[in-house]
């Protein structure tokens, strides 16, 4: 998934926006910030891009040999985890450590878990899973609370600070998967690395172990640039720590997370996954039906919530089932071969290309279509689609490009299919994406109780975890070697998706009524 930066609340003094020159009209540290979170989304979409495949590749090939349902259960705990602990970890920052020592702690903690993946062991493998989860949710949220820092209240300039922000997330997530899928799947690498007196089976650790380079080049340049942050995010001042509502935070993330894995290695605990979607329903129908407008809006809240897991479920199968059918069931070969040599790497032409690459699609379709709605909103102006339509359109898109997968299964039958076929479905699913997730994030802030804004973003958070984990669940039915199957595995999800989508629609004008004005 294409991360979107979270604009929080105008909070800055007022003169934190004349508090630091400027680089083409903004504060100067926007670009310490832009470059820092630009090489750790380098770090996390250069792995997740080989995360998947390197699991379900055999041992004899460098991988670890699991079942596709084994790998769709880690890779959707390690991927929910990663958002999840976004919660405690903004709260450890705004009252313990300060958002500056934060990103830097965070970083090199995320830096230390890709380099712990380059080692061939499956304990390091693991070990750096759970490192990266954790720097993450140390530099994630905060890294973004601090370029809202950087702008005074109502400094207008503050849209386009997070849009060159947002930038950086894409340009980062663009470029990873090019690499990384270069240095572990390539056939081009694998004779570098028999050349050297190398084993070409730990072609992967080399891809993780640049996650890991990308992720310290960021850390340096915080570290030569960074020294304004440190004044501008600094640890609260307060002597006194609220240790128990942290520790409160902490036991509920915890109480998620048992749940989850116990719906996954225990039998007969399956029916907690219903869960997902009978939680929020019920609290829509209980915040619902109350008269006061708090209460209404939290109703609504829960809806945009409900959309939100449903969305990620299917949108972040890019890097489980669209990395196998990128993989296993696509012509990834080039028309016109060639060998060539550059740097002292032999790019064979002639040789399929990388699956990986087709994780930089989405990144690339965000970089390219966001401007364009961007302006078409402004254009629209009254006339755009209320927030509600809007997150239908986007499950309607998504929907639209799971249909397109049901023939592009089928016909492998016949063989490997045509790179477009991916290529359409991810850039269908990046137009849901962008009628959906900036917009959720836009409305969360406007729709929270001032008291529960935090509350509030944490719950948008955690819709994207658990969308993330239910798309690691999904991912267990992938079949490479019947396309009738995984025809009607695609049509099933596109269904389920378009029932979702009908039944929002339906909803639309109750909906509206819920947000109490806000649009």
């Amino acid at each position: 998934m294409i991360s979107f930066p979270v604009a929080p609340a105008d909070s800055a003094p007022a003169s934190a926006a004349f508090a630091h020159p400027t680089l083409f009209g903004h504060p100067r540290p926007l670009f310490t910030l832009f470059t820092t979170e630009m090489w750790e989304r380098f770090s996390y979409y250069g792995m997740r891009a080989l995360l998947f495949v390197f699991m379900v590749t055999p041992v004899a090939d460098g991988g670890l040999g699991y079942s596709t349902p084994k790998a769709g259960i880690v890779y959707g705990t390690y991927t929910m985890c990663v958002y999840m602990l976004g919660i405690p970890g903004g709260y450890l920052a705004d009252n313990f450590l300060g958002a500056h020592r934060s990103v830097l702690l965070g970083g090199i903690v995320i830096a230390l878990g890709h380099f712990s993946m380059a080692a061939q062991s499956e304990t390091a493998f693991f070990l750096g899973l759970v490192l990266i989860i954790i720097g993450t949710g140390l530099l994630k949220p905060n890294i973004s609370t601090m370029v809202g820092s950087l702008y005074a209240p109502g400094d207008l300039r503050r849209d386009a600070g997070f849009s060159i922000f947002y930038m950086g997330i894409n340009i980062g997530a663009t470029l990873s998967p090019l690499i990384t899928g270069y240095l572990a799947q390539s056939t081009g690498f694998k004779d570098a690395l028999r050349g050297w007196g190398l084993n070409p089976l730990h072609a992967w650790h080399w891809g993780f172990a640049s996650a890991g380079v990308g992720m310290t080049i960021g850390l340096v340049t915080y570290l030569l640039t960074g020294r304004p942050l440190a004044r501008l995010a600094p640890p609260p001042a307060e002597p006194l720590r609220p240790w128990k509502p942290f520790f409160l935070v902490l036991a509920a993330t915890a109480v998620v997370l048992a749940l989850v894995l116990l719906s996954d290695l225990v039998a007969g605990f399956q029916w907690l996954r219903y869960g997902y979607v009978v939680v929020p329903v019920a609290a829509i129908l209980w915040f619902g039906l109350k008269s006061n407008l708090d209460s209404r809006r939290l109703a609504s809240i829960c809806v945009f919530a409900l959309a939100s897991i449903i969305f990620w479920a299917i949108y972040e199968q890019a890097g489980s089932t669209g990395a196998l059918f990128a993989e296993n069931l696509t012509d990834r070969s080039l028309a016109h071969g060639g060998i060539y040599h550059v740097l002292g790497f032999t790019l064979n032409i002639g040789s399929p290309f990388p699956s990986a690459w087709f994780q930089s699609v989405q990144s690339i379709g965000v970089i390219v279509f966001a401007p364009c709605f961007a302006w078409l909103w402004v254009r629209l102006g009254e006339r755009q689609p209320s927030s509600p339509a809007k997150f239908t359109l986007g499950l309607f898109f998504l929907g639209l490009s799971l249909l397109l997968l049901v023939p592009a299964a089928q016909l492998t039958a016949s063989g490997k299919v045509s790179p477009l076929w991916l290529t359409a479905v991810f850039l269908i699913q990046v137009v849901g994406e962008l009628c959906l997730s900036p917009v959720g994030l836009s409305t969360m802030t406007k729709l929270a109780p001032p008291r529960l804004l935090g509350l509030i973003m944490g719950v948008w958070f955690l819709s994207m975890a658990l969308g993330n984990k239910l798309a690691g669940v999904l991912a267990g039915d992938f079949t490479s070697t019947n396309p009738s199957e995984l025809a009607h595995l695609f049509l099933t999800q596109s269904l389920w998706v378009g029932a979702a989508t009908l039944a929002l629609l339906a909803c639309v004008p109750w909906v509206k009524k819920l947000m109490g004005g806000v649009r």
